[in-house]
C-alpha cells in the first residue's frame, strides 16, 4: 500500500479545512500540511453553497453579549458557552482577516462600511455578506491563498475511510482512497483534523452539498471518540419544491424572511401568526421549519406538500438586486421570484451534533482534532442562520494554529499498517460480491430518517427506526456494486451508506434518550421543554454498542434565568 508522510493531515477542504491549512502554514511554514477533498479543492463541500452571510458584531448598537445570548436562546440553552463566547468573539476579527488578509470582499453600505443585512433569530443587523452568494466569495479567495503556499498540497478526490490509531488509541493519520485510481493510501500524520462537514444526506430531502455523508462523524465514532447532540437536526424552512427534480430541497436563503418576506399556506393565509406571533417569519429555524410542516400535515398546504413564500410585495426591483442568486436560482424552474410566490418546503440542512471538542478543537483522542460541522456543542438545539460559517471558519482557524504547535518535537505515531491492510479489504468486498445494488437500502434509510426521525418524533416511531437502521446496517454488508474500483460512483455510494447508516443510528438513538422537545429536537409524545432536560446527550462506542450517557450544560458565563450575563471585556480591533 502506497504510504505519505505529513506532519498536518486535514480531512475536508471547505471553510474549516481550509482556514485550518493557511492558519498552520502561516504559524509555521516549515510545516508539510496535506489537504484531503472528496471533490476538487474550492468547488466541493457546503461552505461553498453559503448564501446568506457571516455573522459577527461590527458595531454598535450590537455587541457581543447580544450575540452571545442570542446564540444561546437559539440553542435552546445547551450550548457549550465556552465554544460560543469563542465564536463571537473571535468572528469579528476572523471577518477582518477575510478581508484584509485573503482578499474577500463583502458588501458595503453608502459610506463604505460592510454591510450588515437581518437574519432570524438575532436581536440586530449583524450578517455579512456578499450579495446572496456569500460562501463562494469565501471559498474562492481561500482556494487562492492555498494554492499560493508551497507548505500545503492537496489530494483531490481522495476520501478518508478509516482513521489510524496506535495501540494506545491515538491517532495518527487516516487510511484514504483515491477514487480517481481505486487505490489505497496510508496517509500518516503527526495531527488530524476532522473538517470534514457533517451533512444529514440520510433525510429524503437535503439541502446540504450531494458529496456529503456524514463521513467525519463516523470516523470519530469508529475510533471511539464521544459526540454530543446527535439528535438536533436542523431543517431549514424554504428549501424550493420542484416536483420530480433532484433539485427539490435546494435552498432560497434566509435573508428573503430577514428583508419581510412572507410565508402562505395552501389557503393564502400568513400561518406564521399561530405559531409565533411576535417574530413571524423572522423566528428560528426549527420553530419556522415545524410550522411550515404542520400547516401541510394538517393539510393547509400546497397541492405539492409545500408553502409559499412571498417577496413580491417587495418590490421587484428591490429583489432583483439584492437577491440575484435566488432571482436566478428560481428562474432556472420557470419561477419568478421578484414578482410572484415560490413553493417551498423544510429540508435537512445542518447537524449541530458531532465531535465533542474543547475551545482548541482537541477531541478526547490525542493527535485528533475537530472544527466546522463535524464538531458538537457550539449550536446546542438549533443553529442560527449566518452562524455556520463563523463557526467553520473561526475553529478551522483555532485548529490550526494549535495544531502548527502541538506537532512541534512530536514523532509520526506507530500505527498499524495490518489493520489498513484489513480494512481496505473490508471496504472492497462489495466490488467482487454478487448481491443487490446499494440505492434501495439508500432510499429506504433516507424515507425512514424523514418520517421518522424528522420534524416531528415521538417513542414509538424512533424506536422502530432504530431497528430498521440496524436492519439496513445488516444488510448492506450484502451489497454489490459493478466494475471496477477505478472512479467507481456506485462504490463511492456504498461508503456513503456505510456513514450515513452510522450517522443515522447516533441520531435516532439520541432522539429517543431524549424525553422533551427544545430546539430543532421536537418529540410529539414529550412536546414541552423541560428543564431537567438541560443536559447534553453524549453517545460513544461501547461493546459493538451505542453507549450513551447525559451531561448537565454548564452555565459558566449566563443563566437562563440570569440578565445580565456574566461577560469579560474583549477587545475586537480596528
Amino acid at each position: 500500500m502506497e504510504t505519505v508522510e505529513t506532519d498536518l493531515l486535514i480531512l475536508g477542504a471547505g471553510g474549516a479545512g481550509l482556514c485550518a491549512a493557511l492558519h498552520a502554514a502561516d504559524r509555521a511554514p516549515g510545516l508539510s500540511t496535506t489537504v484531503v477533498v472528496k471533490g476538487l479543492l474550492g468547488r466541493a463541500g457546503c461552505t461553498r453553497m453559503v448564501q446568506g452571510g457571516y455573522n459577527a458584531v461590527l458595531t454598535p448598537p450590537d455587541s457581543l453579549e447580544a450575540h452571545f445570548l442570542d446564540t444561546l436562546r437559539g440553542g435552546g440553552w445547551i450550548n457549550d458557552q465556552e465554544l460560543v463566547w469563542t465564536l463571537v468573539t473571535e468572528a469579528p476579527r476572523r471577518v477582518l482577516e477575510l478581508e484584509a488578509r485573503y482578499g474577500c470582499f463583502f458588501d458595503r453600505t453608502h459610506d463604505g462600511k460592510i454591510h450588515q443585512k437581518p437574519f432570524a433569530g438575532q436581536s440586530h443587523d449583524r450578517t455579512i455578506h456578499k450579495g446572496d452568494l456569500t460562501g463562494i466569495e469565501i471559498m474562492n479567495r481561500l482556494t487562492e491563498q492555498v494554492w499560493a503556499r508551497p507548505s500545503i498540497r492537496a489530494l483531490e478526490e481522495y476520501r478518508a475511510v478509516e482513521l489510524l490509531q496506535d495501540e494506545a488509541g491515538r491517532v495518527g493519520g487516516a487510511l484514504l482512497l483515491d477514487m480517481r485510481r481505486g487505490a489505497f493510501v496510508l496517509a500518516r500524520s503527526r495531527a488530524t483534523l476532522l473538517a470534514m462537514g457533517g451533512g444529514p444526506t440520510m433525510y429524503r430531502v437535503v439541502a446540504c452539498s450531494a458529496d456529503k455523508a456524514a463521513d467525519g462523524i463516523a470516523l470519530a465514532y469508529r475510533a471511539g471518540a464521544p459526540l454530543k447532540d446527535m439528535e438536533m437536526v436542523q431543517f431549514h424552512p424554504t428549501g424550493l419544491v420542484i416536483p420530480n427534480s433532484l433539485m427539490t430541497g435546494a435552498l432560497l436563503e434566509e435573508g428573503l424572511r430577514g428583508a419581510g418576506g412572507r410565508l402562505l399556506n395552501g389557503k393564502g393565509e400568513r400561518f406564521m401568526a399561530r405559531y409565533d406571533p411576535e417574530r413571524l417569519e423572522r423566528s428560528t429555524r426549527d420553530l419556522v421549519s415545524r410550522a411550515a410542516f404542520t400547516e401541510v400535515q394538517e393539510e393547509r398546504g400546497t397541492a405539492n406538500g409545500g408553502v409559499w413564500i412571498d417577496v413580491s410585495h417587495l418590490g421587484a426591483k428591490f429583489v432583483e438586486e439584492n437577491f440575484r442568486g435566488m432571482v436566478k436560482r428560481c428562474r432556472d424552474f420557470g419561477k419568478d421570484l421578484a414578482r410572484e410566490p415560490v413553493e417551498v418546503g423544510p429540508t435537512a440542512h445542518f447537524m449541530m451534533g458531532g465531535v465533542v471538542i474543547d475551545p482548541e478543537c482537541r477531541t478526547a483522542l490525542e493527535g485528533l482534532f475537530a472544527a466546522g460541522e463535524d464538531a458538537g456543542g457550539v449550536h446546542g438545539a438549533n443553529r442560527l442562520g449566518g452562524n455556520g460559517v463563523g463557526d467553520s471558519t473561526v475553529f478551522g482557524g483555532i485548529a490550526g494554529d494549535v495544531m502548527a504547535e502541538w506537532v512541534a518535537g512530536r514523532a509520526l505515531l506507530s500505527v498499524s499498517a495490518a489493520g489498513a491492510e484489513e480494512a481496505a479489504k473490508r471496504l472492497t468486498a462489495p466490488l467482487a460480491a454478487s448481491g443487490p445494488p446499494p440505492y434501495p437500502l439508500l432510499a429506504r434509510l433516507r424515507s425512514l430518517m424523514w418520517e421518522r426521525v424528522g420534524l416531528i418524533r415521538d417513542g414509538t416511531g424512533l424506536q422502530a427506526a432504530l431497528v430498521e437502521i440496524e436492519e439496513i446496517e445488516a444488510r448492506v454488508g450484502a451489497v454489490a456494486v459493478p466494475g471496477g474500483p477505478e472512479y467507481n460512483l456506485a462504490w463511492q455510494d456504498w461508503l456513503n451508506l456505510l456513514s450515513m447508516t452510522t450517522a443515522a443510528r447516533l441520531i435516532a438513538r439520541s432522539s429517543l434518550e431524549r424525553t422533551e422537545s427544545r430546539g430543532s429536537h421536537y418529540r410529539r409524545d414529550f412536546p414541552e421543554s423541560d428543564p431537567r432536560w438541560l443536559v447534553s446527550v453524549l453517545v460513544q462506542a461501547k461493546d459493538g454498542e451505542v453507549g450513551v450517557r447525559t451531561e448537565p450544560v454548564r452555565f459558566g458565563r449566563a443563566r437562563p434565568d440570569s440578565q445580565p450575563p456574566r461577560m469579560a471585556a474583549v477587545e475586537i480591533g480596528d
